[in-house]
């Protein structure tokens, strides 16, 4: 099994997994394909994906916690929960399930295996396939994790007046790889991923405190300006996502994303792995303000 032996490999080397199958760029959000999204509860949300709708759910069921996925063999969940310990900006965990159970407190009568819009398989670190149901890929021995979501703040942001280009346009938020490596437990190791919205600078300071009172869903950026200073050469060519169109003097704004996992999966190769597809959440019951410090 060949590994990076150095941190820019690592980068590298999750960057071209993800660009090797890319089968599903047809999906349209779904807060663009329905406008009436937004007013969806989460139990309707899931029943739709569970029917085989697919698309990014940013805008859908306003003031309900998205939450990203990755279920992994129980002989590599110890070293996943740590490797979230040690990076909570980009990991920050809200449940995990018992080995095999595809349950979970934060959505009741929910099906991880069904309820989720698109799902992606790994096996050694190749991403192999992108199912709408991940039934037949469900192992008995599978811990999955439920990470904290962005799209949870973007409600806050928007209620303080801070545009969202990436819904206005109807396109999925756009995420980046980039050359800050995470804090590595055991064989997991592999670089941090941001998603990015660009913020006009009336605005900075709003998105800046709203996402800052919401840290189980990554809390505050974690860069503002250059994207050079991430490592990212160019913000019209996104790893995951699609591109956004911005204003003149938009300035980019850079938060932890929840795909990290998926490139630790890259970088680290274990043998088998499932994840959400990038900007297509599971849709929780939990309310927003639940996540919301004082």
């Amino acid at each position: 099994m060949n590994r990076p032996d150095s941190a820019g490999d690592a980068r590298e080397g999750a960057r071209v997994n993800q660009e090797e199958i890319r089968v599903n760029q047809g999906d349209r959000p779904l807060a663009s394909a329905d406008p009436h999204a937004h007013a969806w509860s989460p139990a309707t949300a899931r029943a739709l994906f569970r029917a085989g709708l697919a698309g990014p759910t940013a805008g859908v069921a306003a003031g309900h916690t998205q939450v990203n996925l990755i279920a992994v063999p129980a002989d590599w969940a110890y070293e996943t929960l740590l490797f979230c310990q040690r990076n909570p900006k980009p990991c920050p965990v809200l449940d995990v399930t018992d080995a095999g159970s595809w349950t979970t407190v934060l959505a009741e009568g929910a099906d991880l295996r069904t309820d989720l819009p698109r799902y992606r398989v790994w096996e050694d670190g190749e991403l192999v396939d992108e199912p709408t149901d991940a039934r037949a890929y469900w192992r008995e021995d599978l811990v999955a994790f439920l990470i904290g979501c962005s799209f949870t703040f973007e409600w806050a942001l928007s209620g303080a007046g801070v545009p969202l280009r990436h819904i206005e346009q109807g396109r999925n938020v756009p995420m980046y790889v980039t050359n800050r490596q995470c804090r590595p437990a055991g064989r997991l190791r592999g670089p941090m991923v941001v998603s990015m919205r660009p913020v006009p600078p009336r605005h900075l300071a709003a998105a800046i405190r709203e996402s800052g009172l919401l840290p189980a869903v990554h809390g505050s950026p974690v860069h503002c300006g250059d994207p050079s200073g991430l490592g990212i050469d160019d913000l019209g060519r996104p790893d995951f996502g699609d591109p956004v169109d911005t204003e003149p003097d938009d300035i980019p704004v850079f938060w932890a994303c929840g795909v990290t996992p998926q490139a630790a999966v890259a970088a680290s190769r274990p043998p088998f792995a499932l994840t959400h597809a990038p900007g297509q959440m599971f849709l929780t019951d939990a309310r927003d303000e639940q996540y919301r410090v004082a």
